[in-house]
């Protein structure tokens, strides 16, 4: 190939229409960085996730430890049958019934669901954009780019099975089209237990938004005529009702206290999501963080760096709706979807973007339509907010380094970073590659987070084996400020009986001291240790929550003083106070 040939090649790489075989390299190399990123630092305790992976794991471990799969076991009140049983079996399959107990067995199944759904939304993006390889990777990877996904789809939580299983019977349809919507048994038959297991990895009541957006789909496929779908369609949507609850209800029939499941689960969990908590119905329906409207920042909320992406491409659906009617059939299939469950999720008293997260599939597909329509400005301005994001992760770890006052950030990791902002700084100022680098900036910037993190997870931020193996069946009183936050120190410290007491009450440390034989205690970098104390080790920590003086005062610039802890382990056995 001559060199003027080579540089049309390059060129054409940018072009929205040419699928030739480089871009299908580029993308199977982004697609290869995500898988990367997803399993890099999967044993981490700082991973983004939710405050929920820590009682679920409580739940997993005692049940374990019971040598029985139900009852589910706790010593949490109240959250025992806080969630259906598949993500508990799941763990306690995962780590060999606890025998092999670390965050690494808990969460690789989840990233195989998230991975698995990958590979069905990269199959939709492939079907729906007309048999282009090129649309079925960049549906995939931007499924994987979304935050929510990276967020949810790793840690040991209910949403990596769920939305598997109940994005399942939606891509059947849409993936085999007519044949399956035409399907008298076995589609429905499939569908029936795809969901059922869904509603068992979080509640039956997801059976609703489900079932009225299958119900939706049948009937727009018999254009609207109502006659035509009861008889063809009413049955079927019958069955997949019937045959899911029945597998849900497996839950109550194996259970020895179905009654307890009935209290803490159907009336304390579900019918709970209707309690106003405080202002009536109407009032927190439509008025502050809980309204309707906080709900339609939902799908931005969930796509994190891609927020931008998403609003764009909302808008750009709307401009093309009443400009032109240009959507593809499959395109609308996929929007009254994303529209069903945001209108099923405004009913509930309760409003997250969390319960939004059953579209986010669907919404990985339509973005990947359009990708090569959105403005070069979208894609500008969000591979900015990557660069912003890398250099004040890298910002924040010179500040950590800095207050300890010793090397914790190896030379390699610095120089990696650097080169990083410099490709995406190149990246900005030419716009026919920004299609191509948007989506590998996101993943650099899920990359130097868990670089930065991983300082808490080396040995700076964990225990020694001898001090571990001090308190080895020792009682440790650890503290917490979320429900059962406390099992985290199952993995800083095994063997040790780990107790938990509230670091939000404001208990002076002398009193702490007389109270507990063997505690942790963590404190700010800036304030000295404990002089009199007899400390069996120390690890650095990541402190989690802040209050909003704290929050203003780091926006003022004392980030390290909020931001970071020192924990130190005390023995006050034999010793004075």
């Amino acid at each position: 190939m001559t060199r003027k040939a080579a540089t049309r090649s390059v060129s054409r790489l940018g072009e929205a229409g040419i699928d030739s075989f480089w871009a299908i390299l580029v993308l199977v190399g982004v697609f290869a960085l995500a898988v990367v990123t997803y399993f890099f630092g999967l044993d981490s305790l700082h991973i983004p996730k939710n405050g929920d992976e820590f009682p679920y794991a409580h739940i997993t471990r005692l049940t374990a430890e019971s040598g029985h799969l139900l009852p589910l076991q706790s010593t949490l009140e109240n959250m025992r049958n806080t969630k259906p049983p598949m993500l508990f079996w799941q763990g306690v399959l995962s780590t060999h019934w606890g025998q092999e107990w670390t965050l690494w067995h808990l969460r690789y199944p989840n990233v195989l669901y998230t991975l698995a759904t990958a590979v069905l939304v990269g199959l939709l993006g492939w079907k729906c954009g007309q048999r282009n390889i090129r649309t079925g990777l960049l549906a995939a990877v931007l499924w994987l780019a979304f935050f929510s996904t990276y967020r949810f789809g790793r840690p040991f939580l209910t949403n990596a099975g769920e939305i598997f299983w109940l994005f399942l019977p939606f891509f059947l349809l849409l993936y085999q089209g007519k044949k399956a919507f035409d399907s008298a048994w076995g589609v429905p038959f499939i569908m029936g237990i795809s969901i059922g297991i869904g509603l068992l990895y979080k509640s039956f009541a997801l059976l609703l938004p489900v079932g009225l957006g299958l119900a939706f789909w049948y009937w727009r496929c018999r254009h609207y005529r109502p006659g035509e779908f009861l008889k063809r369609d009413v049955y079927k949507l019958i069955l997949i009702a019937l045959l899911s609850l029945g597998i849900f209800a497996l839950w109550f029939a194996l259970d020895p206290d179905p009654q307890a499941i009935w209290n803490e689960f159907v009336i304390g969990e579900n019918a709970g999501k209707f309690d106003p908590h405080g202002p009536s119905y109407l009032a927190k329906m439509f008025w502050g963080d809980g309204s309707i409207w906080v709900l339609a920042t939902g799908y931005a909320l969930n796509a994190g760096l891609l927020a931008v992406v998403v609003v764009a491409t909302m808008v750009l659906a709307l401009w093309r709706v009443f400009r032109h009617n240009d959507l593809s059939d499959d395109e609308k299939y996929l929007w009254w979807w994303v529209l069903i469950l945001f209108a099923v999720f405004c009913f509930p008293s309760q409003r997250s973007s969390r319960y939004l997260l059953e579209a986010m599939p669907a919404f990985a597909v339509l973005i990947a339509l359009v990708w090569f329509r959105l403005s070069r400005w979208i894609l500008f301005i969000t591979t900015l907010i990557c660069t912003v994001a890398i250099a004040a992760i890298g910002y924040l770890g010179w500040l950590l380094q800095h207050d300890v006052g010793q090397p914790i950030y190896s030379t390699t990791l610095a120089v990696v970073l650097v080169i990083v902002l410099a490709t995406l700084a190149l990246t900005l100022l030419i716009p026919r590659l920004l299609p191509w680098l948007t989506l590998p900036a996101v993943f650099a910037a899920y990359l130097a987070l868990t670089g930065f993190l991983g300082v808490f997870d080396g040995p700076k931020g964990r225990y020694s084996i001898a001090t571990q193996k001090q308190v080895v069946g020792q009682t440790v009183w650890v503290p917490y400020n979320f429900n059962a936050a406390y099992e985290q120190y199952q993995f800083l410290l095994p063997g040790a009986n780990i107790r938990g007491y509230r670091d939000d009450a404001g208990i002076p440390l002398h009193i702490l001291r007389e109270r507990y034989p063997l505690l942790i205690i963590q404190q700010p970098l800036d304030k000295p240790a404990c002089s009199d104390c007899r400390v069996l080790g120390e690890r650095l920590e990541l402190r989690g929550r802040q209050s909003d003086d704290e929050i203003k005062a780091m926006l003022h610039g004392a980030v390290a003083q909020h931001l970071f802890l020192r924990e130190t382990l005390i023995d006050n056995r034999g010793n004075p106070h």
